[in-house]
């Protein structure tokens, strides 16, 4: 599948701001890709659909989380977590695609998780440091990211269990899971 087959897939799918987010997003990943060593096409077809299910009803969702293989336990954290697993088995039942690399990289790009593949971090930190964002912290991820895809995914992850843990909320397992193996393998890098 091309990149303009994706997008007309996509779009009528995303509200227009977050279909030009999902563009920003599809740009950065392929920098990200090409900097880190990763196939620039594949990585921009799963920033493409990172967001395939966003806007699915929370009811559809729910519906295929529970009929499905996907973690039940996904129910019982905020339905903004879904859109990630279900997308992941949306692209595959509706459109065929069945790269582990990109269906991988769309469900975990919300949480993150351990031992994230160096593809599933490549979505997981362009979803955060596109240049539509803005947001404390995120200069420093910017700049990490030229250099250190490790570090730069160390500090999304870092900084969005902050973010929830300010908010009182609850986190999603495989967030810490995704911290606690990010920040393990950074010590080991130093």
């Amino acid at each position: 599948m091309d990149k303009n087959e994706a997008i007309n897939i996509v779009k009528p799918h995303l509200t227009k701001a977050r279909m030009e987010h999902t563009l920003r997003v599809a740009e950065t990943a392929v920098k990200l890709a090409n900097r880190f060593g990763e196939s620039a096409e594949k990585a921009e077809l799963a920033a493409i659909f990172h967001d395939y299910a966003k806007y699915r009803s929370l009811d559809e969702m729910a519906r295929w989380i529970k009929e499905s293989t996907l973690p039940k336990d996904l129910l019982d954290y905020h339905h903004e977590l879904w859109h990630g697993p279900v997308g992941s088995l949306l692209i595959e039942r509706e459109h065929g695609i069945t790269d582990a690399d990109i269906k991988n990289a769309i469900h975990y790009h919300t949480t993150g998780r351990a031992n994230m593949s160096k593809f599933e971090m490549i979505i997981y930190l362009a979803d955060y440091i596109e240049p539509g964002r803005s947001f404390p912290g995120l200069d420093e991820v910017r700049e990490v990211a030229e250099q250190d895809l490790l570090h730069a995914c160390f500090l999304v992850s870092k900084n969005t269990i902050n973010y929830l843990m300010k908010k009182n909320v609850t986190i999603y397992p495989d967030s810490f899971y995704a911290y606690n193996d990010f920040t393990k393998k950074a010590q080991a890098a130093v």
